[in-house]
């Protein structure tokens, strides 16, 4: 119900209750503004504090029903058969190395977009990588990116991008002869990857995906730093980018009290900070709410709304300790981007040659993969993407007036151009809180002051919605004058 009309409806109670306060007793008049004191709090909570219900969208609810665990373990069956994936690895030879798998992954693209009349438009984005300064990579190497597109029908210039990485390694990343089957290192999120391209190019979604498979993680992340530097040099509009890197599961940690659960990492002070935006965010705040940290808070929203038994754990981390993944080379550009991740890892099936030592297995085998874990994580993944690229952009350039002291706070934004657009709506937390809470519609309108709420006491953002209901992530205002 609107605030407006719930406030009439008080405003009347109210009235009546003031008729009635006149001729009673003082003992009465007591229970009466205690009364109205505990209208008044219901009255609050339910108008101005509460966040609005969402309702799953039917048409992304039948979409992850079709994504199939037994099509994922088959992938990965097929990128494991190829011996090793090393990016170093034999690139001519059909059967065995990182050549077959990229021309297989090439030809599974192909046969999606065939199924689909040619939704997809499927390349291989290739490139040579020069030596590396780790010593990675010692002599020039052709490295190629697998990409499939599916182009958006009302606002294809805005993209989303969803990768894994094809490559795989022993206990050495350029030991290029080793068996390295790299089942769950990173089969699994490439396996997703085709997975969504499968299920989601039968849909029809107002901004662009991107399906991407990528070489050269073990080595740097080679692969995702050139896509990411063409996109920035090409000024490519993504949104939001998402790797799938150690998803599988392992079972050797299937009882874990985490099992249930993926992790999401997004860094929260942006890697491409200048000092000038560090001095600015040292002055406000802010250090929790990065365009990343907007993306990981959405994507733990959809998955409670889509998938209530497998849950998002948001990582207040860029990656793992020290360690790092192919989102970050957006990140450093610029990009919003985050990762997902299995809670537990086991090292002892991870970055090793396959082999039995003192009685003991270790290697990134297909035994140690959970597939219906990985299918879990596949359907955060395509909820989150289908429900970005069905939404309005976030709104562009939000910022907080800071033009005078006051209690009230003051947000302006640009407007959006979708012609869906049905508004936005302010949304605010407790300082101390790490999700938002509260969220009040505002209207088609380009600022708002958010009366008697002082900026210094809450966090403050904006979120543009379509005539649909969609919602975009939320975008945080810096200050403006």
């Amino acid at each position: 119900m609107d605030a407006d009309i719930n406030f009439s409806k008080f405003a009347s109670i109210c009235v009546n209750l003031r008729l009635i306060f006149l001729c009673q007793s003082k003992s009465m008049k007591l229970k009466i503004i205690f009364v109205l004191s505990l209208c008044f709090c219901v009255f609050a909570v339910n108008s101005f504090g509460q966040k609005s219900k969402e309702k799953p969208n039917a048409e992304i609810a039948k979409m992850l029903k079709e994504i199939s665990a037994q099509r994922i373990e088959t992938d990965i069956r097929k990128l494991v058969s190829f011996g090793t994936r090393n990016t170093l690895s034999e690139q001519d030879n059909p059967t065995r190395g990182i050549g077959a798998a990229r021309d297989w992954l090439f030809s599974e693209f192909q046969k999606i977009s065939n199924d689909c009349g040619n939704c997809l438009t499927v390349e291989k984005q290739t490139f040579t990588q020069q030596p590396t300064a780790n010593k990675r990579v010692t002599e020039p190497t052709i490295l190629t990116n697998v990409v499939a597109t599916l182009k958006g029908v009302t606002n294809p210039e805005r993209v989303y991008i969803v990768s894994g990485h094809y490559d795989s390694m022993c206990s050495s990343p350029s030991d290029a002869k080793c068996d390295a089957p790299g089942a769950n290192d990173d089969a699994s999120g490439t396996a997703a990857v085709i997975e969504m391209a499968r299920v989601m190019s039968k849909g029809k979604f107002d901004a662009t995906i991107i399906f991407m498979t990528v070489p050269g993680e073990e080595q740097g992340l080679l692969g995702a730093t050139y896509f990411a530097e063409q996109a920035k040099i090409n000024k490519m509009d993504i949104e939001a980018m998402f790797t799938n890197d150690i998803i599988g599961g392992v079972t050797t940690f299937k009882n874990s009290p985490e099992r249930n659960s993926v992790r999401v990492f997004s860094e929260g002070v942006p890697s491409n900070e200048t000092e000038a935006e560090a001095n600015t965010r040292r002055g406000t705040g802010g250090e929790n709410d990065s365009a990343s940290r907007q993306l990981a808070r959405f994507i733990k929203e959809t998955a409670d709304l889509y998938s209530p038994k497998f849950r998002v754990q948001m990582i207040y981390r860029r990656d793992r300790y020290l360690r790092g993944g192919d989102h970050i080379p957006f990140v450093e550009r610029g990009f919003s981007a985050v990762r997902f991740t299995e809670p537990n890892e086991d090292y002892d099936h991870q970055h090793q040659n396959v082999r039995t030592e003192n009685g003991k297995f270790y290697g990134d085998t297909t035994e140690f993969v959970d597939f219906n874990y990985v299918a879990n994580v596949t359907r955060i993944n395509a909820a989150s993407l289908a429900k970005l690229a069905l939404a309005p952009a976030r709104p562009k350039n939000a910022g907080m007036v800071t033009t005078r002291l006051g209690n009230d706070t003051e947000i302006k934004w640009d407007a959006n151009a979708e012609a869906d657009l049905a508004g936005y709506e302010i949304v605010w937390r407790d300082t101390t809180s790490a999700f938002w809470t509260n969220s009040q519609s505002v209207g088609s309108v380009t600022n708002f002051v958010m009366k008697g709420m002082s900026k210094d006491n809450y966090f403050f953002g904006v979120r543009s919605v379509d005539k649909a209901g969609n919602k975009s992530p939320v975008s945080y205002p810096k200050p403006m004058r």
